[in-house]
């Protein structure tokens, strides 16, 4: 199967089914990697700019996320007025501008901004991967091809992290801006060379500012696209909390320093696995029955987990602590898929505007609130526990909301 484009089809043979899936996967894993490669660098990164408070250094990780989020909404309109291909080089030039900046950064706050930068490129590769697999497939194929590109952007956690401990070894972290920017350069070559636009001229929607806005207010009007929305919001916070404290509480909380990396990476499997696990059974058991019956084993283990860490003093022992965070982020892997595809299901008609909506939404109220909980760090795990119960108790209320309060029902 070959992938073929509607204008400005790049010389050569078209894309392979295989060519274009991993395309896409790359796409979607070069934000993961830009924030995970730097977890095993924020306390080095601290400590080079003289930064004493060791919260305020996840900082760099939440004004990458702030951009990435915050620009998708702006993204949507512009993917479907000018095609996927300009909108696309354009934002991982600006990922590359921010990459390489932040290797020369002279403040922390300079840096902080070259973050947001980034994030703010990043942002178009989210955007447009979505919208080149909405423009070729549809139905059970699209969900089989997100479901593959989902297990690769899951991966990433497990590599990116051990590549930045493997970099800081040999080197600081500057070099990591590096990496992070020829991550963009491949990206920028592959996609110059070989996607060809795939976005139809007859659905070149006029960049009015009347049109966008109804787009926009049909989305936020819709009782079951807007309170999935915001539950995948709420429950986005609990995963960027936990990346955010990931350093601290492995390394200070459980002493095992540059190690960490390590169950990082094992924590990140496990989730990988149970989304692989969530493509085969939704056919089974529905995606309503599914996600909603792993966000309550979410909170029951959350809660659980939180009453444990109490009673010992403010963190459970280390085996303990391992066993009962794989249970819970198994939990995560079945949720976020199923209510992405639940806002969308009505917005076919607004999908790109949908899509960059339920992007922004995700990523900027999730890093905020995850970032919220993670500044709360104080050498414990209860705040991040806490985080945990209350962030998915909101998503399960949100949920029930846009569900009129009938949970477990088939789709």
């Amino acid at each position: 199967m070959t992938v073929a484009s509607n204008s400005d089809t790049p010389t050569g043979p078209a894309l392979s089914y295989v060519e274009f899936v991993a395309m896409i996967a790359f796409l979607m894993a070069l934000n993961a990697a830009a924030i995970d490669i730097l977890v095993p660098a924020l306390t080095t990164i601290g400590e080079s700019y003289g930064i004493g408070d060791s919260n305020a250094r996840q900082f760099v990780i939440t004004s990458y996320v702030l951009g990435f989020g915050a620009a998708q909404v702006v993204y949507g309109p512009l993917v479907d007025r000018f095609g996927r291909r300009p909108i696309l080089i354009a934002g991982l030039l600006i990922y590359m501008i921010g990459a390489f900046g932040s290797v020369w950064a002279p403040s922390y706050n300079a840096l902080l901004a070259m973050r947001l930068v980034q994030g703010i490129g990043a942002a178009s590769t989210r955007v447009v991967a979505t919208a080149l697999v909405r423009d070729r497939f549809e139905g059970a194929r699209m969900a089989s091809v997100m479901s593959l590109v989902m297990m690769v952007f899951m991966i990433m956690p497990i590599v990116a992290p051990n590549i930045g401990a493997l970099v800081l070894a040999f080197g600081d972290w500057h070099e990591l801006g590096i990496v992070m920017a020829l991550f963009g350069v491949v990206a920028l070559v592959w996609t110059a060379i070989r996607l060809p636009e795939t976005l139809d001229p007859a659905d070149r929607r006029p960049l009015t500012g009347k049109g966008v806005a109804e787009a926009f207010r049909i989305v936020v009007s819709n009782r079951m696209a807007a309170s999935y929305t915001a539950a995948m919001a709420a429950f986005f916070g609990v995963l960027f909390a936990f990346i955010n404290q990931a350093e601290q509480i492995y390394t200070r909380t459980y002493g095992l320093g540059e190690s960490f990396t390590l169950y990082f990476s094992l924590v990140a499997g496990f989730m990988a696995a149970s989304s692989f696990a969530n493509s085969r059974l939704t056919r089974r058991f529905g995606v309503r029955r599914l996600s909603q019956t792993a966000l309550v084993a979410f909170i029951i283990l959350g809660g659980i987990h939180l009453g444990l860490a109490i009673a010992f003093g403010g963190a459970t022992p280390f085996p303990l602590f391992m066993v009962m965070f794989i249970m819970t982020m198994c939990c995560f892997g079945f949720v976020p898929p199923n209510l992405n595809a639940l806002a969308m299901q009505p917005m076919g008609h607004v999908a790109g505007v949908a899509s960059a909506v339920l992007g922004c939404a995700q990523t900027l109220g999730g890093g905020i609130l995850g970032g919220a909980v993670a500044y709360l760090y104080d050498g414990t795990l209860v705040p991040l526990l806490s985080g945990f119960l209350g962030l998915s108790i909101l998503a399960l209320a949100l949920v029930a909301v846009a569900e009129r309060g009938r949970l477990f029902r088939d789709d």
